[in-house]
């Protein structure tokens, strides 16, 4: 990156439109604005969960997860490019089945919540579902790589490990464990 931002309030941006990598300008309503403001999105919930206690592999893990969010964001503002690599979505499958494996099978759905951590996480998580769908938007209008759609589905998923996981490090003294649905039809009816 040869340039660095030295002045924030450029004004360009006044008359609606923003400016992409390479001197291109698009819309604000643009379908690549919205997919990286949602990828921007994600990141700073990401930080929020970083400002938690947390333990040291699931702290180290998801800011490796900020910069690869980071490298999402400059590959959809540089039409073209590709920074997000394969790599990068392998490293969320290891991390998935990692934290998976320590996991209780779920015999019911879950609702977001549980300690302070989990709550984010899972607030994260749907930010993560946000962020894919308009990436999903984006491909019926522009080319976009696959390891980035690849990358936000599975982080999805590894944000609702990482909040089951969560719960049970209970970190905040909150008590541990997953908060499960209670369906009026499942306690009538059965299974």
């Amino acid at each position: 990156m040869g340039k660095r931002l030295t002045r924030i309030a450029t004004r360009t941006g006044d008359d609606g439109t923003t400016g992409l990598t390479g001197g291109a300008r698009v819309a604000k309503s643009h379908r690549r604005v919205a997919a990286m403001g949602d990828v921007d999105e994600l990141n700073s919930q990401l930080g929020v969960l970083l400002s938690e206690p947390l333990p040291d592999d699931v702290r180290t893990l998801l800011q490796q997860v900020q910069q690869q969010l980071f490298n999402l964001g400059g590959e959809l503002s540089w039409p073209g490019q590709a920074l997000l690599t394969d790599d990068a979505v392998s490293e969320l499958d290891r991390a998935l089945e990692h934290y998976n494996a320590a996991l209780p099978p779920l015999a019911e759905f879950i609702l977001p919540g549980g300690t302070r951590s989990a709550a984010i996480a899972h607030v994260a998580r749907t930010v993560a579902r946000r962020a894919e769908r308009s990436l999903v938007a984006l491909s019926e209008t522009d080319p976009v790589n696959a390891a980035p759609r690849q990358y936000l589905n599975r982080l999805s998923d590894l944000l609702f490990v990482l909040a089951r996981t969560l719960n049970r490090a209970n970190l905040d003294g909150l008590g541990g464990g997953d908060v499960y649905w209670r369906s009026r039809k499942l306690e009538r009816d059965g299974p």
